[in-house]
């Protein structure tokens, strides 16, 4: 089954209402990434109004999360500041961390956007590697609470978000052997079709457990933000010049 991501316009038609008088409408029934992963079901298959509250939803908690982090983000708070009746949140996500890995897929995707006109810069694997890793680290520690938030989410162990961070591991390969051959990236072919051979996988997954490792390192105040590219440049020359 191929991981897709729903993309939610951020121009909706539909006034915001008042968490009182919003009733719990009929959402699309299952989670967003189990639509999504059926053939021939993307946005098109929400209405125009669901997919106004889920981007008011995603949007709200965004802005608690980037404001007080992980802990910042109360589904009843979100509900009421997006206008959406708490029982209709909980037709479109399952739990803040739910939302959260959309929101990190949304993020994901403005970075394959950026890597599809602008490829990891230079000559050899490594510095190519060392660009991306140092592009997708500013995308996820400029927002400190928020990328706190997001890595909570990420560590969470919920099997109900599980497809959400399957889906971000696997997008991120993705990214890491267009780097590694020094290809250019089509971000409108699926990404199952770019994993590449089995000794790039395998060097993709070990890349991405130390960037994880590290910017959890950094979220708790260890090291900057610049030592997560560092950590990430010396693995690269351990792996690949060995």
């Amino acid at each position: 089954m191929e991981l897709k991501h729903v993309s939610i316009p951020r121009v909706s038609n539909e006034p915001p209402q008042s968490r009182a008088g919003a009733a719990s409408e009929p959402g699309p029934g299952v989670a967003i990434e189990e639509a999504s992963a059926a053939p021939g079901a993307p946005v098109a298959r929400l209405a125009a109004s669901q997919l106004g509250r889920m981007r008011r939803i995603v949007d709200a908690a965004v802005a608690q999360a980037e404001e007080g982090g992980f802990e910042g983000v109360r589904l009843r708070d979100v509900a009421e500041n997006s206008g959406v009746a708490l029982g209709t949140l909980y037709k479109y996500f399952r739990s803040k961390e739910d939302i959260l890995l959309f929101a990190l897929s949304e993020e994901v995707e403005r970075l394959e956007a950026v890597i599809a006109t602008h490829p990891a810069k230079g000559g050899t694997a490594i510095e190519r590697l060392t660009d991306l890793f140092a592009r997708a680290t500013e995308v996820l520690t400029r927002r400190s609470n928020f990328a706190r938030a997001l890595l909570r989410s990420i560590a969470s162990g919920d099997q109900q978000t599980a497809i959400k961070v399957a889906g971000f591991h696997l997008r991120m390969t993705r990214l890491i052997v267009v780097a590694l051959r020094g290809e250019s990236l089509d971000p409108s072919r699926p990404a199952s079709e770019m994993l590449g051979s089995d000794w790039e996988r395998r060097v993709a997954f070990l890349l991405q457990h130390v960037w994880f490792a590290s910017l959890v390192g950094w979220s708790g105040g260890l090291h900057p933000s610049e030592m997560v590219v560092e950590r990430m440049r010396d693995t690269l020359e351990l792996l690949l010049e060995a």
